[in-house]
C-alpha cells in the first residue's frame, strides 16, 4: 500500500475517535440522552446517521457480486430484506411510532399490550431478540472487519506465545478497530454515534463520487458493451431469466442456471408477497428504530425517514457500479475461465478490484470509505442493543428509582459486555456464518406475522404477540437445521427436498405457522385491556380493524375521527417504491453509458418526487405535533 492510501486511512480513524471522545459529555445527562440524543438532534443529521448505519461493509460486497452476475434487474434481489421496507416507514409507520413518546422498540410493545403479564411476555421477547441480534451481529463484524484490515494495512498482527498462535493478525486488527469503536460510541451515545455517521457518510458519498468518475474517464464505452448484453442491461424480466451472458462468458449463464433463482418470476412474486407484510411489520427493534424516536417530533421522524431513502442509494450504487465496471472489463475473462466458478467466487470481486486496480489516493478514501462503513454499523448496534437491556429489563425489574447517572454507569457496563460477547464468539469464526442465517432466517422469519397484526387487528394481544413469535422461530429454526444438514439426507426424501429449497421460498410456511401461533395465542387468552387498546389508538391512530374500540372512543368524543388514510398510504408507497428504485438504477445506466435508459431512471425520479411532494410532503406538513 502506498504512503498516500496508509495516511489517509490512519488520518480518518483518529479524526473519528476525536469526534466521537469531543462530543461525549452531551450524553452524560441521563438515559434520554445516552441513548437518543436527548430528542434534541436535528431530523437531518438523523437521517445522514440512519443512511450512513445501511452502508455497510458485507452488504456493499454483496451487491457489487449479484449486479456483476444478473446485471441491472439484480436490484430487484434487494426486495428479499426487503429495502422498500424503508418506504412503508416513510410513509406513515414513522409518525407511528414516533407518536408513542418512549425509548426502546420493547417498551414501545407496553403501549400496545398493557403491563399484564401478557404485555410483560410480549415486552421480554421482543427485548430478547433486540439482544440475541445485537450479539450475533457483533460475531459476524468482528470476523468481517478482521479480513478487511489485513487486506488495507501491511502489518502482521499475529501474537503468538510459546510457539503458539494467541491471535491471528486478522483477529488483532478487529480487536483493536472494534475497542476504538466501542470506545466513542459507549462514552458519548447517541450523539456520538450521529456526530461520527455524518462524517463517514461524507466519506462514503466523496469515494462512490471519485471511483464512479474514475470508471467514467478510463473505460471506454465499447469495452464495457463488449462484455454485457441487452439483457443484462433490461431492467424487465419474464418468469424465468433469459441469457445474460454471450457464449464467450458462458460459465456465467451455467451459474446463474445453479444458483436457485433461474425462475425469477416466483422470487420476485415471494418477494413481493414478504416484503408488504414484513414492512407492514415496521422497522425491527435495532438502530433504525432508535433514530425514529430519537427525532424531536412526529413531523421530523417523517422527514428523517424521506431524508434516509432520498440520501442512502445514488451513492451507494456510484461505489457498487463503478466497482462492477472495473470487474467487468479486468475480471470477467478470467473468472469466466474458472471451469469451478461458484457464487462464493464473486464475493472477492470488492477486494480484488480494490486491491490491483484503483490508483493511489483515490484507493485510500475508498478503503477509509469502506471502514467508515463498518464503523457506523457497528457502533449503530451497540448503541442500539444496550438500551434494552438497561431500560427495558434492569431499570423496569430491577432499579427502577435509580438515578440517571447510575444508568448511564450500567449502560457502559452492558455495552462492554455485549461487545465482548459478540467479540468472543467472532473467535469461532466457522460458526459466525451460521450464526448471521439463523438470526436472519429464524428471528425475522417469526418477526412478521406478529408484528403486521399488531397495527392492525384490536383483537390480538400480548399473548398472541408472544406465541406467534415463538412458533415462527421454532419452525425457522428446524428449517435452518435442515439446511445445514441437507448432505446427510437420502436423495428423494422428503426432508432431502425441503432442505434444498431457497429460504425465501419456505418464507410463507414459517408465516403461517407464525400466524397459527398468534390467533391460537389470542383466541384461547383474555383480550387486552380496554382502556390500553383506547389509549394506544387514540394516541397512535392507525389504519385497521378496530371498530370496537374507535366506536368506544366516538362514544366519548363525537369530534374523534378514525385513520382513513389506508389507501392513499399504499398509494404512496407504490410510488415511493419506484421513486427508490430509480434512484438505484440512474447511477448503474449512467456508469454502464445506457443514456437513453439513463436519463428514463431521471425522469421516473422527478416524476414520482413531484407526486409525493403533493401526496405526502405535503400531508406531512400538515401534522400537529
Amino acid at each position: 500500500m502506498d504512503f498516500i492510501d496508509l495516511s489517509i486511512i490512519i488520518i480518518y480513524i483518529l479524526v473519528t475517535i476525536g469526534i466521537g471522545i469531543c462530543i461525549s459529555k452531551r450524553a452524560s445527562k441521563g438515559l434520554d440522552d445516552y441513548f437518543l440524543g436527548g430528542n434534541a438532534i436535528k431530523w437531518y443529521y438523523l437521517g445522514l446517521s440512519n443512511g450512513s448505519g445501511m452502508f455497510d461493509v458485507s452488504g456493499t460486497a454483496w451487491m457489487v457480486g449479484i449486479l456483476f452476475l444478473y446485471g441491472v434487474k439484480s436490484f430487484m434481489f434487494m426486495w428479499l430484506w426487503p429495502i422498500w421496507n424503508q418506504i412503508f416507514v416513510m410513509m406513515f409507520l414513522a409518525v407511528w411510532i414516533r407518536r408513542s413518546n418512549i425509548m426502546t422498540g420493547s417498551e414501545w410493545i407496553l403501549t400496545r399490550f398493557g403491563n399484564d403479564k401478557a404485555g410483560k411476555a410480549s415486552h421480554i421477547i421482543v427485548a430478547a431478540f433486540a439482544i440475541v441480534s445485537t450479539i450475533g451481529f457483533i460475531a459476524y463484524f468482528f470476523e468481517g472487519i478482521g479480513k478487511f484490515m489485513t487486506v488495507i494495512l501491511p502489518w502482521d498482527l499475529t501474537v503468538s506465545f510459546n510457539d503458539g498462535i494467541v491471535f491471528t493478525s486478522e483477529q488483532s486488527y478487529a480487536l483493536i478497530i472494534i475497542i476504538l469503536t466501542t470506545i466513542y460510541t459507549i462514552k458519548g451515545g447517541m450523539f456520538s454515534v450521529v456526530a461520527t455517521e455524518v462524517m463517514q457518510y461524507g466519506i462514503m458519498v466523496l469515494s462512490g463520487i471519485l471511483i464512479a468518475g474514475y470508471t467514467l474517464i478510463n473505460y471506454s464505452d465499447v469495452q464495457i458493451n463488449s462484455i454485457i448484453t441487452e439483457e443484462w442491461k433490461n431492467v424487465f424480466f419474464s418468469m424465468e431469466l433469459g441469457s445474460h451472458w454471450n457464449e464467450k462468458y458462458a460459465a456465467f449463464n451455467h451459474l446463474i442456471d445453479t444458483e436457485g433463482y433461474k425462475m425469477f418470476g416466483a422470487l420476485i412474486g415471494m418477494s413481493l408477497f414478504k416484503g408488504f407484510f414484513a414492512s407492514i411489520a415496521g422497522p425491527t427493534p435495532s438502530y433504525d428504530l432508535q433514530r425514529i424516536l430519537s427525532t424531536k417530533s412526529v413531523k421530523e421522524a417523517a422527514y428523517m425517514s424521506g431524508f434516509t431513502n432520498l440520501i442512502l442509494f445514488i451513492p451507494r450504487y456510484l461505489l457498487i457500479g463503478g466497482i462492477v465496471v472495473i470487474a467487468l472489463v479486468t475480471l470477467a475473462p478470467q473468472l469466466a475461465a474458472n471451469p469451478s466458478l461458484k457464487g462464493a467466487d464473486l464475493e472477492i470481486l470488492m477486494p480484488t478490484v480494490i486491491n490491483f486496480h484503483v490508483p493511489v489516493g483515490i484507493k485510500g478514501l475508498l478503503l477509509a470509505g469502506l471502514l467508515a462503513a463498518f464503523m457506523s454499523t457497528f457502533s449503530a448496534f451497540v448503541n442500539a442493543g444496550p438500551a434494552y437491556i438497561v431500560n427495558d429489563i434492569y431499570k423496569k425489574y430491577f432499579k427502577p428509582h435509580a438515578t440517571d447517572a447510575h444508568f448511564i454507569k450500567v449502560s457502559h457496563i452492558v455495552s462492554f459486555v455485549i461487545v465482548g460477547l459478540g467479540v468472543f464468539m467472532g473467535f469461532f469464526a466457522h460458526s459466525i456464518n451460521s450464526l448471521t442465517l439463523w438470526i436472519t432466517s429464524a428471528l425475522f422469519g417469526g418477526y412478521v406475522a406478529a408484528n403486521f397484526l399488531k397495527w392492525v387487528w384490536w383483537r390480538f394481544n400480548g399473548w398472541g404477540y408472544f406465541w406467534g413469535m415463538f412458533a415462527g422461530l421454532i419452525v425457522a429454526s428446524f428449517q435452518f437445521v435442515l439446511g445445514q444438514c441437507k448432505g446427510s439426507f437420502e436423495p428423494g426424501t422428503l426432508l432431502h427436498e425441503l432442505s434444498n429449497v431457497k429460504d425465501i421460498y419456505l418464507f410463507p410456511i414459517i408465516f403461517i405457522f407464525s400466524l397459527i401461533g398468534c390467533l391460537l395465542g389470542t383466541f384461547l387468552t383474555q383480550p387486552t385491556s380496554p382502556e390500553v387498546l383506547r389509549s394506544f389508538y387514540k394516541n397512535i391512530r392507525p389504519w385497521g380493524f378496530w371498530k370496537p374500540v374507535y366506536e368506544a372512543l366516538k362514544a366519548e368524543d363525537s369530534t374523534f375521527e378514525k385513520n382513513t388514510s389506508l389507501g392513499s398510504d399504499m398509494f404512496n408507497c407504490v410510488i415511493g417504491i419506484v421513486w427508490q428504485s430509480s434512484m438505484i438504477l440512474l447511477p448503474i445506466y449512467l456508469l454502464i453509458r445506457d443514456y437513453p435508459k439513463m436519463w428514463v431512471s431521471i425522469a421516473v425520479f422527478v416524476i414520482t418526487s413531484i407526486i409525493l411532494k403533493f401526496t405526502w410532503l405535503d400531508k406531512v406538513n400538515k401534522i400537529h405535533d
